[in-house]
């Protein structure tokens, strides 16, 4: 596939070079032409370094890997308002929390997908790769895969997403629509809280098999 990457930092260069891995052609572009550069020379010779307004241009998905505070600048930058992104599938990975605590900064009701859906009219927004830090995606795949919860509205567009899941050792599960995704972000803040206070946030997570029937939830006594 033809992906472009907005962004040049840790999760940019770590998905990167897993799709670079996997034979897909890479453009990446950023605030800093200079930093782009660097990257994609890193990346290898099917990666691209362009401005953002061409990054995003006859893509198959498109990456958004910014800290949450500067998602409009970044889409400003790739023409998103003008509609550049319509009909792309649009990745979004930020974590809009409060640092050390994971409280999140949104408003009630809200969610930094949905906003960005705003941004990119006609995108098909897809939640993912939000959870796992960029080092986790830096190995070539293993045989136990990590699950990457991911939530969009556009069926196509979240095949897509899952084949790239997959390229970079994950194994995707659709949680639902978009109208779902406040759950999903609210899910990073409860891990980064955990794990900030000292506490492995897996441990909080009960194992229960798949094919298994789901718990009823605990009953709460008057």
């Amino acid at each position: 596939m033809r992906i472009g990457i907005l962004g040049t930092g840790t999760l940019a260069a770590a998905l990167g070079e897993g799709w670079a891995r996997a034979g897909h052609e890479l453009a990446v572009g950023g605030r800093s032409p200079a930093r782009a550069g660097e990257l994609a020379a890193r990346l290898g010779r099917r990666v691209r370094a362009l401005a953002p307004r061409e990054v995003v241009i006859g893509r198959d998905a498109v990456l958004l890997a910014v800290s949450w505070d500067g998602v409009e600048d970044m889409l400003r930058a790739a023409g998103a308002s003008g509609g550049s992104l319509k009909g792309t599938p649009l990745i979004d990975p930020t974590n809009a929390v409060q640092h050390g605590v994971g409280v999140l900064l949104t408003e009630p009701g809200d969610s930094m997908a949905s906003r960005i859906a705003g941004l990119a009219p006609g995108a098909h927004v897809i939640k993912a790769f939000h959870l796992f830090p960029a080092g986790q995606w830096s190995s070539p795949p293993d045989e136990s895969p990590v699950t990457v919860a991911i939530c969009g509205d556009d069926s196509a567009a979240l095949g897509i997403v899952s084949e790239l899941v997959r390229d970079v050792g994950g194994a995707p599960a659709v949680l639902g629509p978009l109208d779902r995704v406040r759950q999903l972000e609210e899910v990073a803040g409860f891990v980064i809280g955990l794990a900030f206070a000292g506490t492995d946030p897996s441990s909080a997570i009960p194992r229960v098999p798949s094919s298994a029937t789901p718990p009823r939830p605990p009953s709460v006594s008057a």
